[in-house]
């Protein structure tokens, strides 16, 4: 069985700890949310311990399967395992009854001993989940009610500039500190130059703040009455903050960049990229380490990670032997993740998870990719010629040449498993599936996997350009269009010989 769930840091605690790191001499935490995910991101247990963090579990698997037939009967299951569940929750019956309990629990959010932004609400057979599916991002079968955002006037004391991981320089506003939902509020992003313009914003101005979700404050607007004539306009920088290098801004984007290959902000932001869980999944190299391997010189791309000893990385802080053998031991097995890791973690601009693996399927290595046109890019289904040209240019770079084949001889996986592109696994080539109900032994990303696999695609609704509808127990209203369009309903036996 497997519990999911989401970590938390308690108001009191969190309180107990800012007071803590006061005495300390240390900064205080902004808001529990940071304090809480920076835990977790600790290679040292002892510092997690200290947080005393807690979580609420929010659901039960067996498998890939949800273990029970409704949402409710999981939550009940997991309360009697002896597991934290939060006890602010209701089975509403009607529209009615769900919009009563977003308005109560809006009503008790300063007396809860956790901090809130909403209400979540879900569809409770897990039956029906499984029929809407997921995006990339978020379930289909469930949706966050967000309260309202709690607002405060403050100034902005100064105006700085910060690199991400693509070179995007994005301008952040330092803040006169301010208490804003129940945290201390200091700086806030402005996005890009466009939106400075559009606030018309100066430095000195005062503003009104919120706090979007109840956690990343936003610049509402300037008080105009407030000015002094003392405030001054602020200029984007033509050379990058960190490195010195050139920046750039394309007619066509609101965003500057720093086009400078070895610029060590992007750096870091490439190798947390690399490393996340969805990417080369590298457990254990957090901020922390990147900032000390890229301080030390030992790292300048993500293709010397796979050149690093024990001996260097025991060598670092807080990296004792044992650690430093984990961290080598998650490097050493991130070489063998599917292509599509491999692809998504390069940071390609515009290609995400779900792109990298179509892409992944498509040329079934990391070598036929790097040669593919825009136009055999732009005909493959959801890659559009935006996408394509971020493509081709990132494998034009010979910077980005040569860090592909520095993997490649490193030993990372540069091939598909099973490449698909002109082999004989093609049998559902240009075939459209939808899916619907509950399958007996098979789940639903198990079935899209083993469709796309084949050469087809799922799509989520159903058309004339359907070729199969796969159904299960319980199927919603696409077996009814299904028999409206003509389009052929098979279910799990028949698809399984289809695959054979």
């Amino acid at each position: 069985l497997e519990v999911r769930g989401e970590v938390y840091l308690p108001r009191r605690i969190f309180e107990k700890i800012n007071t803590e790191r006061e005495e300390a001499g240390e900064p205080r935490f902004a808001n529990p949310r940071n304090a809480a995910s920076g835990a977790i991101r600790q290679l040292d247990p002892k510092i997690v311990a200290r947080r005393r963090l807690d979580m609420f579990a929010y659901d039960v698997l067996a498998g890939e399967r949800k273990a029970f037939k409704t949402h409710w009967e999981a939550l009940d299951w997991l309360q009697e395992a002896g597991l934290h569940v939060n006890e602010n929750r209701r089975l509403c019956q009607s529209i009615e009854d769900v919009i009563e309990f977003c308005n109560e629990m809006e009503s008790q959010r300063d007396d809860l001993g956790y901090e809130i932004d909403g209400v979540v609400v879900k569809v409770n057979s897990t039956a029906l989940q499984d029929e809407f599916g997921a995006t990339g991002k978020a379930p289909r079968w469930a949706i966050a009610y967000k309260y309202r955002a709690r607002q405060a006037t403050t100034q902005v004391k100064d105006i700085v500039v910060q690199v991400g991981r693509t070179g995007a320089l994005t301008p952040v506003a330092m803040l006169e500190p301010v208490a804003l939902g129940g945290v201390t509020v200091s700086r806030s992003t402005l996005h890009n130059e466009d939106e400075i313009e559009r606030l018309g914003l100066r430095i000195g101005d005062w503003v009104l703040v919120e706090r979007g979700g109840d956690v990343i404050p936003k610049v509402l607007k300037v008080v105009d009455s407030k000015r002094t004539g003392k405030e001054k306009p602020f200029r984007m920088p033509t050379e990058c903050p960190v490195c010195g290098g050139r920046v750039s801004r394309p007619e066509s984007e609101a965003v500057s960049r720093c086009i400078a290959a070895d610029c060590p902000a992007q750096l870091i932001g490439r190798l947390l990229h690399f490393a996340s869980r969805r990417a080369m999944r590298i457990e254990g190299l957090g901020f922390a380490l990147a900032e000390q391997l890229i301080e030390k010189k030992l790292v300048r791309d993500v293709a010397d990670l796979y050149s690093l000893t024990l001996e260097e990385l025991a060598s670092l802080e807080r990296m004792a032997k044992k650690s430093a053998s984990n961290v080598l031991t998650q490097i050493e097995a991130s070489k063998s993740r599917d292509l599509w890791h491999l692809i998504y973690g390069l940071g390609i601009r515009h290609v995400g998870e779900r792109t990298a693996g179509i892409l992944a399927r498509h040329f079934g290595s990391l070598e036929r990719l790097g040669q593919a046109s825009i136009e055999a890019l732009d005909d493959i289904h959801e890659i559009g010629l935006t996408m394509a040209q971020s493509i081709r240019d990132w494998f034009d770079d010979p910077g980005n040449k040569a860090l592909t084949e520095r993997l490649r001889e490193a030993g990372v996986r540069t091939e598909a498993e099973k490449p698909t592109r002109g082999s004989a696994d093609e049998k559902f080539a240009g075939k459209v599936f939808v899916l619907t109900g509950t399958l007996p032994n098979m789940t639903r990303d198990e079935v899209r996997s083993l469709i796309e696999a084949s050469g087809g695609r799922v799509t989520s609704s159903v058309s004339k350009k359907t070729n199969f509808v796969l159904a299960g127990a319980e199927p919603g209203s696409k077996l009814d269009k299904a028999s409206e369009l003509g389009v052929k309903v098979i279910d799990e036996a028949e698809f399984k010989k289809m695959l054979e």
